[in-house]
């Protein structure tokens, strides 16, 4: 896989609510802290405002606009900043997966939403690069994602036998293709996820990704993207925030990690599988990055290591 799907497998993010909203004006739902989760809207019929949590100003949102809520902020969307908003704990109640609900007679506008829990350990390794708001704006080259809502919206008015499943995958490829957009949006942005859209830099990471155990050393890494191996460690620094060999250090212990809480292979075998000749090397390398040694992080229940990777 490529890296962006690699460190996706390993977070998980299990779609379990997908739904929508259509309302009169005016209107305004205030929505609670979403905790751990990730959430995502688009705008599909009329215009809103979306005020988060934590993010100074309000923005105002047309239609085919998306946004993506990394840190599961409480926040308000509304026809006017003005209205005194719904609860949406109340308003939407009891509405299910795959409903759209009406409100104050609809008609003005349409919203489609999905939310998403993050069932592996390094949730951090994502979140800790994106800010608590993400808008991607409708444009020329926003097809895929207009796809993704138009089918979304399809879906929920049919109702068709295995729609559920149809809607965790199409909410999935929302939230990719909303990752894809802001990568590519932000360029002066520094860690792997925005270093993806590097040219040269993300042939280095595919290298690593698709190859950890590999003796790689920064020369090699260098040849992989076709540069000079100065040149090369100072943009993989610049662009990722760290070095290559951090870097592949880094992702060998989220792989690891990954492997000794799913499942019952021993140390010696996972440190072998990931390129270290002793287990007593890897054990180190883990506790340095993990912060415990592998024994303890099987026993203590996936602590939260700081291993943001920015």
């Amino acid at each position: 896989m490529d890296p962006l799907s690699d460190i996706l497998a390993l977070l998980r993010p299990e779609n379990y609510l997908s739904a929508g909203f259509d309302i009169g004006a005016p209107w305004a739902i205030q929505f609670p802290d979403q905790g751990q989760n990730i959430k995502t809207a688009a705008v599909v019929k009329g215009d809103c405002w979306i005020s988060v949590e934590g993010v100074a100003d309000p923005v105002h949102l047309q239609p085919g606009d998306c946004v993506l809520l990394p840190h599961g902020k409480a926040f308000l969307m509304a026809s006017d900043l003005d209205v005194a908003p719904m609860q949406a704990g109340t308003t939407f109640k009891p509405s299910g997966f795959g409903t759209i609900k009406t409100l104050n007679g609809g008609g003005d506008c349409v919203v489609a939403s999905s939310r998403f829990g993050l069932q592996g350990p390094q949730a951090d390794l994502l979140l800790a690069m994106l800010p608590p708001l993400v808008v991607i704006r409708n444009r020329d080259e926003s097809e895929a994602l207009r796809h993704c809502i138009e089918r979304t919206m399809t879906e929920m008015r049919k109702n068709d036998p295995g729609s559920k499943l149809v809607l965790q995958h199409l909410a999935h490829m929302m939230l990719i293709q909303v990752l894809r957009m802001y990568m590519n949006d932000d360029a002066k942005g520094v860690g792997w996820f925005f270093a993806l859209a590097d040219p040269q830099v993300s042939k280095a990471i595919s290298a690593i990704h698709a190859d950890p155990a590999q003796n790689w050393t920064v020369e090699s890494l260098a040849k992989c993207s076709g540069m000079s191996r100065s040149a090369f460690a100072a943009k993989f620094k610049e662009r990722v925030g760290e070095s290559p060999m951090g870097y592949l250090t880094r992702w060998r212990m989220m792989l690891a990690g990954e492997r000794l809480t799913s499942s019952r292979e021993p140390i010696s075998q996972i440190s072998l599988s990931l390129g270290y000749e002793s287990e007593s090397a890897f054990s180190t390398a883990f506790k340095r990055v993990m912060g415990c040694p592998p024994r303890s992080y099987c026993k203590q229940g996936l602590p939260r290591p700081d291993v943001k990777m920015t």
